[in-house]
């Protein structure tokens, strides 16, 4: 999906109150799953950006991005979920989030759509196993034939891991 393709997409849903932002999705993929995020949560979708590495981060943390002046820490979501490293393309997608007044870029391998998933179209994750991948698996939402894996985005970091970011990054913040 080019990034004016995902732009429109968003400002779509910018034009929407609050309420109706309510079951939205923003669907994006790694390998042939597909995952959904509350569209609350975001942003902005960007192309891949310029990454100045930090050391001494988890592997996952592929370092920051200057995004017009305010510094955002970018999390590779693939490392995150302990799948296989792949080159980026012109596809690699940075999904720029709002959590809790901090912002975080999540890489993925493309943007698929925005979806509405009704609460009644959602079931939630069954327990299966206690790896770390099922902590931040929040339902699955079905869309017509398809399952997509709904994220809880709070989840992602850990609290260990939230202050090595605190301790390493100057404070980040939403950008303007």
């Amino acid at each position: 999906m080019a990034e004016n393709e995902i732009d429109l997409l968003l400002e779509e849903d910018e034009a929407d109150d609050e309420d109706t932002l309510e079951n939205k999705y923003l669907v994006f993929s790694l390998t042939d799953r597909e995952y959904g995020l509350e569209i609350k949560y975001i942003i902005e979708i960007i192309g891949m950006q310029p990454i100045t590495e930090v050391p001494d981060m988890p592997a996952f943390i592929k370092g920051v991005t200057n995004l017009r002046g305010k510094v955002v820490p970018l999390i590779d979501v693939r490392l995150r979920f302990h799948m296989e490293s792949i080159p980026y393309t012109e596809k690699t997608c940075v999904i720029i989030l709002n959590i809790e007044g901090e912002s975080l870029g999540l890489i993925v391998d493309t943007v698929r759509e925005v979806v509405s998933i009704p609460s009644e179209n959602t079931e939630p994750a069954p327990k299966m196993g206690d790896g770390e991948a099922n902590r931040f698996i929040a339902s699955f939402g079905k869309v017509e034939e398809s399952v997509k894996i709904l994220l809880d985005v709070r989840k992602l970091l850990r609290d260990d891991e939230l202050e090595v970011l605190h301790d390493k990054l100057p404070e980040t913040g939403t950008p303007a």
